[in-house]
């Protein structure tokens, strides 16, 4: 890198003498960082532990809070934007088609061929663990 000169010296001085310099170290000093700074552990000399969810919900509880106030515990999200994703009952994967006999999901014809060829109890199980109500009763 070629440093060019400061056409706006001083008459008298040099090109690159002691003001020069004491102003590149002024550039070169970060200005974000605190020079009073110490690092958390450094200060202490213990590490900091972490608490698992099973205690904090125990030290939440055995404290008098007021109520309405938001805990871990009672904490409310509001209900999902995105659809949730479907996944075929037979093979697992994500699935883009229902059939509309059975309301059983496929990801593909041959999935599609074996649900057609299965009997109602069997369709009523596959149902039953999604959780989905048997529209063939």
């Amino acid at each position: 890198m070629v440093k060019k000169k400061n056409s706006e010296t001083q008459e008298g001085e040099e090109p690159g003498t002691s003001g020069d310099a004491e102003e590149m170290e002024e550039k070169k000093r970060p200005v974000f960082r605190n020079p009073n700074y110490q690092h958390q552990t450094s200060i202490g000399g213990k590490k900091k532990t972490w608490k698992s969810l099973k205690q904090i919900l125990a030290q939440e509880r055995s404290l008098p809070w007021p109520p309405n106030t938001p805990l871990y515990s009672n904490i409310g999200a509001p209900p999902l934007l995105k659809p949730p994703k479907k996944f075929s009952d037979i093979s697992g994967l994500e699935a883009k088609y229902t059939d509309p006999q059975t309301k059983l999901f496929f990801s593909n014809a041959e999935e599609f061929a074996t649900i057609r060829s299965l009997p109602s109890d069997i369709i009523a199980g596959y149902l039953n663990l999604r959780g989905a109500n048997n529209p063939i009763a």
